[in-house]
């Protein structure tokens, strides 16, 4: 199945070279590029991508605005924040909005290529430092609502770094039943993204994080 990328960099060499390099595996297709952050809001509404590789920072809208965006209107779309800073607000920020991940423009070829599928497939990979760091700084909801068991089920799976298909086997349940789960497990923790749920449930005793 192809994964569907949008690019959102404000560098149109940054983009060039993005697209060059993904369009070698099979299985990626870049659809789209913005060059700035209202721009990738625009065109994720009317291309809806499977994957966005969002800088942090852009003119006109930043990344971080960006992403909140286009995670509350478009929750299948999933973003990885690829930025050249490692600043805690950035990165805090990225996760805060509904960011999957988040890597540096310096990362090796093959973690991106492995990021991007992971993303797509639903599955939280973060390094033990970024994860520690989000620890301290990603607070869990003061109350949110009560899981169900097999809510319970998925979230401590999708904790440990399971993607979708795996949890579904592990579960013995259909792909679509776990999305429906996620769905409804992050509209009970008042969170945007899959990795803040992650977070929520290592912060609780109820799984170990899994390390990319």
């Amino acid at each position: 199945m192809t994964i569907r990328i949008l690019l959102a960099d404000d560098h149109s060499v940054v983009r060039q070279g993005l697209r060059m390099f993904l369009s070698l595996d099979s299985e990626f297709e870049v659809i789209g590029e913005a060059p700035d952050g209202s721009e990738a809001v625009k065109m994720a509404r009317e291309l809806q991508p499977d994957v966005v590789l969002m800088d942090m920072l852009m003119p006109v809208m930043d990344g971080i605005t960006a992403t909140g965006i286009i995670r509350k209107e478009m929750p299948d779309t999933e973003v990885i924040a690829l930025t050249s800073v490692l600043e805690d607000g950035a990165v805090v920020g990225a996760i805060k909005a509904g960011a999957i991940g988040y890597l540096l423009k310096d990362t090796q070829q093959e973690e991106l290529i492995r990021a991007i599928k992971a993303a797509a497939a639903g599955q939280v990979q973060l390094a033990p430092q970024a994860a520690a760091r989000l620890m301290r700084e990603v607070r869990a909801p003061d109350a949110p609502q009560a899981l169900t068991e097999r809510e319970t089920d998925v979230i401590k799976l999708l904790a440990q770094g399971k993607a979708n298909k795996e949890i579904a086997m592990e579960l013995v349940i259909g792909e679509k039943t776990v999305k429906t789960h996620v769905s409804n497990i992050l509209l009970k923790l008042g969170v945007q993204s899959r990795t803040q749920a992650a977070l929520y449930a290592a912060q609780n005793g109820l799984a170990e994080l899994g390390h990319a």
